[in-house]
């Protein structure tokens, strides 16, 4: 059944974005300076999970790079390297220069200076920027005239919390490009796009269970692309050519826990200890936890605990993922699983 697989995974890029026109112009332009050998300034990509942030940034890069003769390109997922040792290592190594950089033995100093050597132009993307350890490196690369910077965050609050006031005068004022979730129409026409670039033949999949998808993806396109590559699978080891409504069916919590676990797995050290805190104790006491024994909790687990502005920090992002749910106000907050019940 599948002609095409790659097309049904959430990082892949498409020779044509839909639904994001207003978003794709709008980095367009602030990137522009660059064709004409000028520098442009730092952009700022926010919005929820799965509307399309990452990929309409690695789209515009492509275009750019076309348009713009000796361009280079970085992008750097800061979740998976959450340190500035890390960062910078993945765009000295996206841009082909760690050939003889030892990752575990040479000082971050070196790799600062080798950046500051760089000559060409380039556009750093540093997705999730919000993850930063230390978003100081945001600072020492906004310093360099050969970057430009495109910061993708779910929110901006998230991004710019603890900057020092150095960074945050540098920023002041940057453009900010907000992405709202896709609505159900929106995500059928995506996952029809990826349905035919898949499966070569129209009829492999009804429009009528793509909305089925759609609809219980709720504006992500990650889950739901997702969902639609799990229904795929399963016909297609059934050497089946057309999806059944029982594919779909089975597909749609299938896709939920495939992005779950995926979104687990990724999570920083003290963000994975909070998570299993938090699960841990609803499965044992059936009912959310308070913040006082979360916190006490979090302080027995830890063999470095953070304070708490950064504990409370963390555990919104883990809600940004749906991993937890928070519940009520400041004063009587509590924290649950996503399926726990709100009336809890």
């Amino acid at each position: 059944m599948l002609q095409n697989a790659r097309v049904l995974r959430s990082e892949f890029v498409p020779t044509e974005l839909q639904h994001r026109d207003t978003e794709q112009t709008a980095l367009t332009e602030a990137l522009e300076p660059l064709t004409d050998g000028d520098r442009a300034d730092p952009i700022i990509l926010t919005g929820p999970t799965g509307v399309g942030k990452t990929t309409l940034a690695r789209f515009t890069l492509e275009r750019l790079e076309e348009a713009a003769l000796g361009l280079q390109t970085a992008v750097v997922n800061c979740w998976q390297n959450h340190s500035p040792y890390r960062t910078l290592f993945r765009i000295l190594d996206e841009l082909g220069r760690t050939v003889d950089v030892h990752r575990q033995s040479t000082p971050q100093d070196v790799l600062l200076e080798r950046l500051r050597e760089f000559d060409d132009d380039c556009v750093i993307v540093l997705d999730e920027a919000d993850q930063l350890e230390d978003k100081s490196i945001i600072y020492d690369l906004r310093r360099m005239p050969q970057f430009t910077l495109v910061l993708i965050a779910n929110r901006e609050q998230d991004l710019f919390a603890g900057l020092d006031s150095r960074l945050r005068s540098r920023l002041q004022g940057t453009q900010t490009v907000r992405f709202e979730p896709y609505g159900v129409d929106e995500l059928t026409a995506i996952l029809e796009a990826r349905a035919d670039a898949a499966f070569g033949h129209p009829e492999a999949v009804s429009t009528s269970l793509l909305q089925e998808i759609a609809d219980a993806a709720a504006g992500d396109a990650r889950v739901a692309i997702t969902m639609l590559r799990e229904a795929a699978k399963t016909a297609d080891r059934d050497d089946r050519n057309q999806l059944t409504r029982a594919d779909v069916d089975a597909a749609i919590p299938e896709g939920r826990q495939t992005v779950r676990d995926e979104t687990v797995e990724s999570l920083k050290p003290t963000q994975r200890t909070l998570y299993e805190i938090v699960e841990a104790y609803v499965d044992e006491h059936g009912e959310p936890m308070p913040p006082s024994a979360l916190y006490d909790a979090y302080e027995e687990a830890a063999d470095d605990p953070v304070g708490n502005r950064q504990v409370r920090r963390h555990l919104n992002k883990l809600e940004h993922y749906e991993l937890i749910a928070i519940r009520g106000s400041s004063r009587d907050r509590r924290y649950a699983l996503p399926d726990t019940d709100a009336s809890q």
